[in-house]
């Protein structure tokens, strides 16, 4: 398979994408199938701000 256009992928090979496309869909079925407690949007947010205002941000 040869190079994919830089206008219309960002990757640089037919392999590169497929590739991407397989890790991506492994760590959405993970994501999906996770055991693990959900996370509220607030408390996202609030874990964000304070890692944010730790290193100096806004």
């Amino acid at each position: 398979m040869g190079k994919l256009d830089p206008i219309y992928s960002e990757f640089e090979t037919e392999e590169d994408a497929q590739a991407y496309d397989k890790w991506f869909r492994a760590q959405v079925e993970a994501a999906l199938n996770s055991t693990e407690p959900d996370i509220s949007h607030e408390q996202m947010k609030a874990e964000i701000r304070a890692i944010i205002e730790k290193h100096g941000g806004a």
